[in-house]
């Protein structure tokens, strides 16, 4: 006969665990709405440096412009920047960009180009550094919600890798957002920036928001601001190709704090899900476990209520 003490402990921990897991998603809900505000605030700077790109590029040819972020090198080795997060308990989150980061370097190993890897979050820190693998730089304990200064030290370092001719290339890996339940690994070239890249493009938002007791994200599409073209007798204080250099800088920071942004989304978006999936499974067992103790319970009050009436009849 099952022991109903135990079943009861083992409820109640199970209760104990559902209100944690609850708890824990509705902290990564209300991270995805600070998140969600941070993107939307740095909206407008995006947009202002995105006209002023291209104003330029149709003033002059990037392709003429001799700059360090610009050039094209032979590829010998690929400079490899991977975001994961610092913690768990996010589902598939971290592995997935672990998987796609090794699928990566096993391509260009195989292709014989080397690689070096700059690593930001715990997790593929921790992954890398039991594997010794060649590590030029790692980051962590960043912000839940990236900051641009995170960013622009991440960005510095990748710099200097670049312009020292340590790397002949930098790639991104990072979690792309696509819903609350799905995020895509993706792989996207940083440096040599592509001057065909630079134009501004339409976005798309995505908001959490609450309807009838349950999380939902709602998609908005966002058209790219008015572009104003320069008049053609504007003249420049500064040679254009001089303004270039100083604002692609700008530029590529702009690009790895919206990846950070997409990352902390993902994950957040993720243990969301594994949170919520948790709390179900929780609810189910503890329904489950209590249809068991009231089978053992009443297993119980009728095995006693045998053993009187078989004490009754041993009496007559």
């Amino acid at each position: 006969m099952p022991n109903l003490k135990a079943i009861r402990d083992r409820i109640k921990s199970v209760k104990n665990t559902r209100k944690i897991t609850e708890a824990m998603r509705l902290v990564a809900a209300a991270k995805v709405r600070r998140a969600q505000e941070q993107v939307l605030a740095t909206r407008p700077f995006a947009d202002r440096l995105a006209q002023v790109l291209f104003n330029l590029q149709t003033r002059l040819k990037f392709e003429d412009a001799d700059l360090p972020l610009l050039r094209q090198r032979e590829v010998k080795t690929v400079g490899l920047l991977v975001i994961s997060g610092d913690r768990g308990l996010c589902g598939g989150y971290n592995s997935s960009i672990i998987k796609r980061a090794e699928t990566r370097a096993k391509e260009l190993s195989k292709d014989g180009i080397n690689y070096k890897l700059v690593l930001v979050g715990r997790k593929v820190v921790q992954y890398f550094q039991r594997r010794d693998q060649p590590i030029a730089a790692s980051f962590t304990g960043l912000e839940q919600v990236p900051t641009a200064e995170e960013a622009s030290k991440i960005a510095d370092e990748l710099l200097s890798l670049f312009l020292s001719e340590e790397v002949d290339r930098v790639e991104l890996i990072y979690t792309k957002f696509v819903s609350l339940v799905s995020s895509r690994p993706v792989v996207q070239t940083l440096l040599p920036l592509d001057p065909q890249g630079l134009e501004p493009k339409d976005d798309e938002i995505f908001r959490l928001t609450s309807r009838a007791g349950t999380f939902q994200v709602e998609r908005e599409k966002v058209a790219s601001s008015t572009l104003t073209a320069l008049p053609q007798d504007m003249l420049f204080e500064q040679d254009p190709v001089q303004i270039l250099d100083a604002l692609l800088p700008l530029y590529l920071n702009n690009q790895l704090l919206r990846a950070l942004q997409e990352s902390s989304a993902s994950e957040l978006a993720a243990r969301m899900t594994a949170m919520n999936n948790a709390s179900d499974n929780a609810s189910q067992l503890i329904s489950s476990l209590t249809i068991s103790y009231n089978k053992a319970r009443q297993a119980s009050i009728t095995q006693e209520i045998l053993e009187v009436v078989g004490g009754a009849e041993a009496l007559q």
